[in-house]
């Protein structure tokens, strides 16, 4: 019976028209997926003509192609698959516990007591990178925000933010979706704030790509590390690069192979999981980085210019 079912019902289903439209429901460097593009939309027939995964001949070739070569899912899947089954904190709640200010000279105080916070700097990577409060961690609201802060920030750790004026609410709001709920306070004022009282402060040297490639042959201590995931990397990269992806860097062990000689030049794809990783190698204490801009992108179209 259940077959004879099965049969009626695969007979009524009708194949896609071509010129149906499609939106995605995941972007480029989402954990979701691999080789997800960056259009916003497409239609079933561009999709049967472009797509990898849809030039499987059969069902297994098709499951191979779609799972092979996936990372390992990032942490906060599981916590968020918990939550989902035992219920959510009061988002409101969080919300008020989050919003509460914290003048500059309370957080250093905390600072130099040695508590233990992440401070969580969800600027422009650009703003960032002009200056920030040493020891933070950038993740930008204009990226994956949510996703990498998932993925690289502890849930067992009182979080500070720092944000630009008017974004407290929309930081606090994206890190308690992914289960974050010790958001403590954002620093009152922001780092315009911290920079005005004459805090120590920090910044990160930027760099174009052709100056990375001028450096190349003159630099014996030029270590190029590519931050970007291994099936990217694998796509294309420069000659004696170093990979090491983003999110293994949640793991201090994994900047190991980092000698306190190397010259770091950093890059990902288009230049906001580089400064990610910048803010991370400040924050284990290796200074000598810098951010390439564009990333491999802006690499390869210096490259192809030579």
């Amino acid at each position: 019976m259940a077959s004879l079912l099965f049969n009626s019902l695969e007979q009524k289903i009708k194949p896609l028209a071509d010129n149906i439209i499609v939106y995605p429901a995941h972007g480029p460097g989402s954990s979701c997926g691999k080789n997800i593009g960056p259009e916003t939309q497409s239609t079933i027939g561009e999709e049967k003509r472009s797509n990898y995964a849809l030039q499987a001949a059969t069902r297994e070739e098709f499951v191979k192609a779609v799972t092979s070569g996936l990372g390992a899912p990032p942490p906060y899947f599981m916590l968020n698959a918990k939550i989902n089954k035992e219920g959510y904190n009061d988002l409101a709640e969080i919300r008020d516990k989050a919003l509460t200010p914290i003048s500059e000279q309370q957080l250093k105080k905390w600072i130099d007591d040695e508590k233990e916070l992440v401070l969580l700097d969800t600027r422009h990577a650009s703003i960032f990178a002009d200056g920030f409060i040493p020891g933070s961690v950038f993740i930008g609201l204009e990226g994956r925000y949510a996703e990498w802060a998932g993925t690289l920030l502890p849930y067992d750790k009182d979080i500070v933010l720092i944000t630009e004026n008017g974004k407290e609410e929309e930081s606090v709001i994206r890190l308690a979706r992914v289960g974050f709920t010790r958001i403590i306070g954002y620093l009152e004022g922001g780092y315009e704030n911290w920079k005005n009282a004459k805090l120590p402060i920090d910044l990160l040297v930027t760099v174009e790509p052709d100056e990375l490639i001028m450096d190349l042959p003159f630099d014996e201590h030029l270590v190029i590390l590519d931050v970007r995931k291994a099936i990217e990397f694998d796509e294309g990269h420069m000659d004696d690069a170093e990979n090491l992806p983003l999110d293994a860097m949640k793991d201090p062990g994994s900047m190991a192979m980092i000698n306190e000689t190397d010259n770091l030049y950093v890059h990902c794809a288009g230049g906001y999981r580089s400064i990610i990783a910048c803010s991370l190698l400040k924050r284990q204490g290796i200074h000598n980085v810098r951010n390439v801009l564009g990333g491999w992108r802006a690499i390869q179209r210096e490259l192809a210019d030579k």
